[in-house]
């Protein structure tokens, strides 16, 4: 495994970022495909076997028992201080506006309640899950200041939103002397790159780190056409993100079979080592055991300039889908 420096940070992050979205109580939540405590503890535990420090949850997944199940394991089988922990808070709610809850009380209380199902005391990285238009960004970054002042957070990201305002909130914090946003959490993959545009060169710029979900496009980059799984038949948010564009991607699909073929690998190792090339730290799910391993061998594989070329040349523009598409002022 290797290590990078998370953007203007302290933290050293490995390459791959465990995502945990899959792991949690399947009547909890959004999603039926995911994973119960036993094997979601074997898939953590041999990540962190392999190499794997960062590790990524949220208080929105599965109604919160991704972050139980991933704080029980960690606390039991890795020491705190060798891990990477980032976790997620969502924007006020119809409730919260109404009895007057202002940005930086909603940032402490759905930190606190994260720590809390966490069994930690702090987490490394804590992001903003996606842009809250309904609330002065004032309001969050100084909220998130607050926590890191307190020693309950050591970094702060943010995810699901445009350079614009990544933009604007550091600025703010800058101004005023406060934490900055370390991390953008965007949607980015090899079929669906809109992301190169503008955060991609700001993020340049900025030395923030980039650490992209979806990274292998809810298992569309590393299955060959017609093979299924649990979650590509149940996924119907993901399904929502990519069907209308299946026919385009599919040609990009195929160039990433192809090379898998002609290197004697997965098509995972060469979607991400692809991505690898872009960004610091994708964040990678994984429901079996196997995929620990395509993930950590995706590290060492080194794609050519022309099988980097072959891979990118069929992209055409897409619409933004997913919380991009759904979350606007």
């Amino acid at each position: 495994m290797e290590y990078v420096k998370l953007g203007n940070s302290d933290l050293n992050v490995s390459r791959i970022c465990l995502g945990c979205m899959g792991f949690g109580e399947a009547a909890a939540g959004q999603h039926r495909w995911t994973l119960d405590e036993e094997n979601s503890n074997e898939i953590i535990k041999a990540a962190l076997e392999n190499g794997i420090n960062f590790f990524d949850t949220a208080m929105s997944y599965q109604g919160g028992t991704s972050e139980m199940f991933v704080g029980r394991v960690l606390r039991d089988f890795a020491r705190r201080e060798d891990v990477v922990l980032a976790t997620k808070f969502e924007p006020r709610t119809d409730e919260e506006i109404a009895n007057d809850v202002t940005g930086q009380q909603h940032v402490k209380n759905c930190l606190d309640a994260s720590l809390k199902r966490l069994g930690m005391d702090y987490v490394d990285l804590y992001i903003c899950h996606m842009w809250d238009y309904r609330t002065p960004i004032e309001e969050i970054m100084e909220g998130l200041n607050d926590a890191v002042k307190a020693g309950k957070v050591r970094a702060i990201g943010i995810s699901n939103c445009y350079a614009w305002q990544l933009a604007q909130a550091n600025y703010y914090a800058r101004m005023h002397g406060m934490a900055e946003f370390v991390s953008v959490q965007g949607h980015y993959n090899l079929i669906f790159r809109e992301e190169e545009r503008e955060m991609a060169p700001f993020c340049k710029a900025e030395n923030i780190a980039m650490t992209p979900y979806s990274a292998l496009a809810a298992g569309r980059l590393s299955r060959h056409p017609g093979e299924s799984s649990k979650r590509l038949e149940e996924d119907n948010y993901a399904k929502f993100k990519y069907d209308k564009t299946a026919e385009t991607d599919g040609v990009i699909i195929d160039r990433v079979a192809e090379l898998a073929e002609k290197r004697g690998c997965t098509m995972t190792e060469i979607a991400l080592a692809w991505l690898l090339t872009k960004v610091a730290s994708p964040i990678c799910g994984a429901t079996n055991l196997s995929h620990i391993t395509g993930l950590v061998n995706a590290v060492e594989l080194r794609l050519t300039a022309d099988e980097i070329a072959y891979l990118e040349e069929p992209y055409v523009p897409h619409a933004l889908v997913g919380v991009m598409a759904q979350n606007h002022g």
